[in-house]
């Protein structure tokens, strides 16, 4: 399932049959750089190809994905990058996400930029590794790419994560009826889940995609975190891509739910 995570970071949304037994720089190489002229413009189609949205949506894709640092990677003004957020959004091509303030009794942070995110993981990677260096990949010279995708890949990989346990959330907590199920940030925070079910119970959780095991500190920081803005939390959900030491393992009950990346097989089950 970690091989198929990683792999759904790069072709997500691509209408392609995928032989994840093979290298993903390999599959990269053969059915995106290589198809360079052909998948630009297919893209071209649906984003309209104009200059100033395409540095949003890299801006987007290279960033915390908040507004204002989108539109500062893009070199434009808020009011301009707005009207591009417009465009692309009615395109179906990105969503905007707000932060469940509502939830926060004590923090104002109404001033908070919203995020905006791709609504397709293989748009998100191509506005983040090939369109800023296209000239390269366009003339097959592809170091320039090799470079950026070993450096880069794996903090990268951390949003679809998130997004994927979001998912999972939202069918686990299904049958107790899920009234809202979003994020909070403000501007030194964030919590990565929340779930308000029908009858206001709240489940707050976090995700790591890391290569090492998530320690019990995670989850005190969750705690804290929750108590410093004023969220009442009723229980907990951790979300580990290399499992859990064995104090937390320890700590699971009703109100402390465990998940590694193995438990995101209820996603491809329950979508047949």
């Amino acid at each position: 399932m970690q091989t198929a995570v990683k792999y759904f970071n790069v072709f997500g949304g691509y209408d392609l049959k995928i032989d994840t037994t093979k290298p993903l720089e390999e599959l990269i190489k053969s059915h995106i750089l290589n198809n360079y002229e052909d998948l630009k413009r297919e893209i071209h189609l649906l984003t309209g190809g104009y200059h100033i949205d395409h540095a949003v949506l890299s801006g987007i894709a290279l960033s915390d994905r908040r507004t204002n640092a989108s539109f500062k990677r893009a070199h434009i003004s808020f009011e301009e990058g707005m009207t591009c957020v417009d465009n692309l959004c009615e395109k179906g091509i990105i969503e905007i996400e707000s932060s469940f303030n509502f939830l926060a009794k004590k923090v104002d942070n109404s001033d908070v930029s919203k995020k905006l995110l791709f609504t397709t993981p293989f748009l998100r990677f191509w506005f983040a590794f090939v369109s800023p260096i296209y000239k390269g990949i366009r003339d097959k010279k592809y170091a320039e790419f090799e470079e950026r995708f070993k450096n880069n890949f794996t903090q990268f990989q951390e949003f679809i994560f998130e997004e994927l346990c979001m998912e999972y959330s939202r069918d686990f907590y299904e049958k107790d009826g899920i009234k809202d199920l979003g994020k909070y940030w403000d501007k030194s925070r964030q919590i990565d889940v929340i779930v308000q079910t029908k009858e206001n119970k709240i489940i707050v959780g976090v995700c790591k995609n890391a290569t090492s095991k998530m320690k019990k500190a995670i989850l005190t920081k969750l705690m804290q975190d929750c108590t410093d803005v004023g969220i009442q939390a009723d229980a907990y959900v951790l979300f580990a891509n290399s499992g859990f030491t064995n104090e937390l393992k320890a700590m699971k009950s009703e109100t402390l739910k465990l998940f590694n990346t193995k438990s995101l097989k209820l996603l491809t089950q329950s979508n047949k």
